[in-house]
Parts: C-alpha cells; sequence; structure tokens
C-alpha cells in the first residue's frame, strides 16, 4: 500500500480502546429480547500486580471457555440468578453451548503488569493519496491491456500485493522495482503502451521509423502522413508494424492527409489488438498533464512525461508532400523559415521541401524527439489527447538535413482533428477540408496597425468568405471563438474542419467587432 495513506482498514479504528477497563467495570452485555434481571453480576476484582494496572489473560477465550466447567444439576453460583429460560448461563444467547459471561475464566493470580498506552483516541488525520486514481488507471489498463504491460493479473495483484521487484517478459519495457512505490505515470503508461505502435517504414533509397496509435482491434492504425510516405519521397514504402508485446505485421496504407500530415494504416490479419481510448482535446487547459509515447530514435515503448504548455497553437511545417490548392493563400516575407520540423526517426529531414502546412497542434514540453512522430500524447487518464507531430529547432534549418533532439518544444495535433480525419480516412479513404476562398496575411504588418489578426486582402469572387459578407480590409480576429493572431493561424484552424461546415467568423471592421456565419467550401488537393 501507498506510504501516504492510512493503512487501517475502514470500521477498524481501535482507538476507543486504548484504555482497558478494569474488571470491576466488566460486564457482560444484555442480549436482545433478555431480562435485564437474568444478568449476571460483575466478577470480584482479582488481586492486581500493581496498584490501577489491570490483569492480562493467561490463556485464549476458546481454552478458558473449554476449560470452564458447567454447573451441577440443581446447583446454583453464588450470588447467581436462576437461569434463563433456554438453559445455560443466564446472560448466554440462544444456542450457545459456552459461557459468555466470563470470557477469560477465572482471574489469573500471576498476571503480568501490562503497560499503559498513551491516550490514540483522537484520530489522526488521513493524507490525501492519489492511490484511487493510479488503481483505477491500473484496473482500466488490465481490462483493456490483458497480459500487456502491466495489464491483466500483475496490474490486479503483483504491483499492491507484491514484494519483489518485477518486469514483465518480453519486449514491453514497463519495469516496476519498487510495487509498493508506483506513481501516476506508470498506471498511465500500463494503460497506453499496449496501444502504441513503432513503423519503420522502407523506400527504395530511404528508410525510417515512427510510431503509431491502434484505432481498432482488427488493426486500423493512425500515424503521420510523414512517417509513411518518408516525407514525400515515396508513395509505396514498406511498412513493417511491431506492437509493444512484440508481434510483428506488414501493414499497408488506407489513406493519407498531408493537409493535416495525418495517415490510416491498416495491419495485415490482425486481431486481439488493444484500442486506444480517446479524450477530449477541446476541454484541455494549460498547465495539464502530459505523457508521450512512442519509439524515439527507435527505441520502442519510450514514456516522457511534462504538461500543456499551449493551446490553440498554429504552426507551419515544411513538407514535401503539402498538397498545392492555390487558394487561401498567405503572404509572407522572404527569408523568413520556420523553425518548426518533422521529427523522423532514424531517417533524414527531407532536404527538398519547399511547400507547408499550417496545422493547428497543442505544445508541450514532454519530450519529443525524432521517431516520436505518430505517437500518443495522453492526459492524466490514460486518454489519447494529441497525435505528436513536430518538434521545435534550436538552430540550423530545415532544409539542412540535419536533425535535432527535444528542447522542451514539441507538437501534437488535437485529438478532435485527428479523431474526425482519421474517421474520414477509413470511411473514404481520404479526409475533407474547409475553404475560406480569401488571400489574407498579418494585420500586424499592416501599416497603421492597431491589433494582431489575419488581414483579407482579397475575397474570391463566389467564395465562402464573400458569400458571407467578408471584404477587403477586415482583420479576422477568432474562428468559432479561438483567438486568431496571424494568417497562419487562419488558415490552420479553417483546415482543421470539415468541408461544408458552418464557422463562426469575427472580424473587426473599421473599428468595430462583428460577426458572420461562414458555409466553408471544399479545399481541393493538387
Amino acid at each position: 500500500m501507498s506510504d501516504t495513506t492510512d493503512n487501517r482498514p475502514e470500521g477498524n479504528d481501535n482507538s476507543h480502546h486504548a484504555e482497558a477497563p478494569t474488571s470491576s467495570q466488566h460486564h457482560t452485555p444484555t442480549p436482545a429480547g433478555s431480562d435485564a434481571a437474568a444478568q449476571t453480576p460483575a466478577a470480584p476484582a482479582p488481586a492486581a500486580s500493581a496498584p490501577g494496572v489491570p490483569p492480562v489473560p493467561t490463556r485464549s477465550p476458546a481454552a478458558a471457555a473449554a476449560a470452564w466447567p458447567p454447573p451441577a444439576a440443581g446447583s446454583a453460583q453464588p450470588g447467581a440468578h436462576a437461569p434463563s429460560a433456554h438453559g445455560g448461563y443466564a446472560s448466554a444467547p440462544s444456542g450457545a453451548t459456552t459461557p459468555t459471561g466470563q470470557a477469560f475464566g477465572p482471574a489469573a493470580t500471576d498476571a503480568h503488569p501490562t503497560l499503559t498506552l498513551g491516550d490514540t483516541t483522537a484520530a489522526r488525520p488521513r493524507k490525501k493519496s492519489a492511490a484511487p486514481r493510479i488503481a483505477a488507471l491500473l484496473v482500466a489498463a488490465a481490462l483493456v491491456g490483458g497480459g500487456a504491460g502491466l495489464g491483466g493479473a500483475y496490474a490486479g495483484v503483483n504491483l499492491w500485493g507484491g514484494s519483489n521487484a518485477s518486469t514483465v517478459a518480453g519486449p514491453t519495457a514497463i519495469t516496476v522495482n519498487d510495487p509498493s512505490n508506483v506513481n501516476d505515470t506508470a498506471a498511465v503508461a500500463s494503460k497506453v503502451v499496449p496501444s502504441v505502435v513503432t513503423i519503420s517504414a522502407t523506400g527504395t533509397s530511404a528508410g525510417g521509423t515512427g510510431s503509431g496509435v491502434i484505432l481498432s482491434s482488427d488493426g486500423y492504425v493512425l500515424t503521420n502522413t510523414h512517417v509513411v510516405t518518408l516525407d514525400g519521397q515515396t508513395g509505396d514504402a514498406k511498412l513493417s508494424v511491431t506492437t509493444s508485446d512484440g508481434r510483428v505485421y506488414a501493414a499497408t496504407v488506407v489513406g493519407t492527409d498531408p493537409t493535416y500530415d495525418l495517415a490510416v494504416i491498416k495491419l495485415t490479419n490482425a486481431s486481439g489488438l488493444t484500442p486506444i481510448e480517446w479524450g477530449d482535446s477541446s476541454k484541455l487547459n494549460v498547465g495539464d498533464a502530459t505523457t508521450a509515447i512512442g519509439a524515439p530514435l527507435g527505441l520502442p515503448n519510450t514514456v516522457t512525461t511534462g504538461i500543456v504548455s499551449a493551446l490553440n497553437r498554429s504552426i507551419q511545417v515544411a513538407s514535401s508532400a503539402a498538397p498545392s490548392d492555390g487558394s487561401d493563400s498567405q503572404q509572407t516575407e522572404p527569408g523568413q523559415e520556420s523553425p518548426f520540423r518533422f521529427d523522423f526517426g532514424q531517417g533524414q529531414q527531407s532536404q527538398s521541401a519547399s511547400a507547408t502546412i499550417k496545422i493547428a497542434v497543442i505544445q508541450t514540453d514532454a519530450a519529443i524527439n525524432p521517431g516520436n512522430s505518430g505517437g500518443a500524447l495522453v492526459d492524466d487518464e490514460g486518454k489519447l489527447i494529441g497525435i505528436n507531430v513536430a518538434i521545435a529547432s534550436a538552430g540550423g534549418s530545415s532544409s539542412s538535413g540535419s536533425q535535432s533532439g527535444n528542447i522542451g518544444v514539441g507538437f501534437s495535433i488535437p485529438s478532435d482533428i485527428a479523431k474526425r480525419i482519421s474517421q474520414e480516412i477509413i470511411d473514404n479513404g481520404s479526409a475533407t477540408h474547409g475553404l475560406l476562398g480569401a488571400s489574407v496575411q498579418d494585420a500586424s504588418g499592416i501599416q497603421g496597425a492597431t491589433t494582431t489578426g489575419a488581414y483579407v486582402a482579397e475575397a474570391v469572387s463566389g467564395g465562402a468568405a464573400q458569400a458571407a459578407g467578408l471584404a477587403k480590409g477586415d482583420i479576422i480576429i477568432k474562428v468559432d471563438g479561438i483567438p486568431v493572431t496571424n494568417s497562419i493561424d487562419l488558415t490552420a484552424q479553417v483546415r482543421a474542419l470539415a468541408a461544408g461546415s458552418k464557422a463562426e467568423i469575427t472580424y473587426l471592421r473599421n473599428g468595430q467587432e462583428k460577426t458572420a456565419e461562414v458555409t466553408l467550401g471544399t479545399m481541393t488537393q493538387g
């Protein structure tokens, strides 16, 4: 048990026995329905070894009862009342075969003195413990994980009741050396690791590794487009997928979504896998605990922790697989290069990426390294809140072909977006994205700017923006209540929505805040 809890079972608080009663205080409880006059009087107080110190029994109650002879027929104990109607001793309950009035028999004459205990009647305050939540996570792991990770009997028995260090057999990497001191992260990992896989992609002249999360027991897996296409270098990479318990499967691509860098693959002849549990990324707060699980540098079942560093963040990432739609364009200053990059596993960053994608992300300081791409970002209940996708580089250019490790700035695609896109891919082989129909640029770069936002340089004729009443000069500051601080924010939020969906656009016109409901068009992916 945890050392932060009071180990006394509920209802077994013995603090009221702190002071032992003297024999003169001893009495036999009156059975229900018996006559009070039939109670056995208290036995004479025996001689004590020391004044005020009660004697201790010299034999067990059972032994004393066996040695205690019943009264002879027709006789009576001195000072005793007549037996009750049910026979035997006056205070014995019906059906009793041994005396109950003086449970320890005659007073002992060679009693040993006892130590006087301090006052323990005041109950100690209990410390707040994380054990209930950890136990709940481990139960969930046992239910959905079977024998993988810390599932099954290991989670239910060994983790709490065992005293020996235990390591799960096989390639699973969840090891517990001190079962009596398990924290939340170990519980989360035991639940989630069985739902995360390692993906190896091999092309004609390149290869790399990444991660993925299991969506169904029969082998649908969600990952990144750049993992299964080696960042657009190949459309038919050979895929090998290894589960946390060491099973290896071939896999085929169901569909890719380069716009949000997501892809779904299907494992061949798979069954009995453990699907991830979806979380609600819209309910996250900055500061919430996060755990990232994946295969950085090809090291499977790696677990790192952190917090949600920022929400509603949007990043622009160079991608060789980025689609060209020719609309909703952003005007950027020449020479500016994004510090964000895909976290390739054992492959190299593409040197030919000239296009970019704009995606809305969760920022976390949980360590994300090359190879974590496509892996899980989960909350403190082990529910999926994001798909790890990119890291920030502290220096150098994204086109240099070099790699950098974790600097505490990692990004994950929110689960609400990933869930929609993955389901569309499974159902239709591809996903749709909204189109605003406008050319925009950063409002802060406009001469005389007084606010941030996305400045509408042009509303395309017949497009969704024009149909909703937006015009050149408007500054868009929110999409469905999510703040927009620049053109990248706007594009990322619009692309996160499905084609044909409705969005509430908040904008400024001549300093006045207005709203418009926009029915988004359909982005074409060339």
